[in-house]
């Protein structure tokens, strides 16, 4: 009996992985963006994500939470964030309707307004996989990241200047750190 139910588990795994190489290997899996959604996709998505996230290290930003920060993180922002993630007041971009999974359009209703600094930082610099979200290591400086990070943790707070530096088209005043540093040439 012992060896039967051993038989029987194996054997119902094994149909498991045949089943799902024969959904992929057919074509019945959806892979248009306007597809639905595979069974357990986001689930399974989020499960990986949120397992990722609770082994990491919970650093706090690296750049104080004021007005000067959100103005530098604005500029950050609209030049690598807003074609997806969006604007104030703003409806979505042709590119963010039409990736899967939709990106989450910041300044509309929470964001990542209740998402911990940390997390939102790792987001922008690491990325994430299968989602269409870049990582910005290496494009952006860490001080960058951690701009546009307070300013959309804050976004439900900032003030009216904040605001419309992100609707300009025009460059604000407040210095940007250049993603990478020019070398300089020694002197003899």
């Amino acid at each position: 009996m012992f060896r039967g139910l051993i038989v029987g588990i194996l054997l119902g795994v094994v149909l498991v992985i045949v089943g799902v190489y024969l959904y992929f290997s057919t074509g019945s899996a959806p892979v248009a963006v306007t597809a639905p959604p595979m069974p357990f996709e986001r689930a399974i998505a989020q499960m990986g994500l949120d397992a990722y996230l609770k082994k990491l290290p919970h650093p706090e930003p690296q750049v104080p939470e004021n007005e000067a920060s959100y103005m530098a993180g604005a500029e950050v922002y609209k030049q690598n964030c807003a074609v997806c993630h969006g604007l104030p007041d703003q409806p979505k971009t042709n590119i963010a309707e039409g990736m899967a999974p939709g990106p989450p359009q910041l300044f509309k209703g929470k964001g990542v307004t209740d998402d911990e600094a940390w997390e939102t930082y790792w987001k922008a610099e690491s990325g994430i996989r299968m989602t269409g979200m870049p990582g910005f290591k290496g494009k952006l400086t860490e001080p960058q990241i951690w701009q546009v990070t307070v300013l959309v943790k804050n976004a439900d707070k900032i003030s009216p200047a904040v605001k419309a530096a992100l609707l300009s088209s025009e460059p604000s005043a407040t210095p940007v750190i250049p993603a990478k540093p020019t070398p300089v040439p020694p002197t003899r």
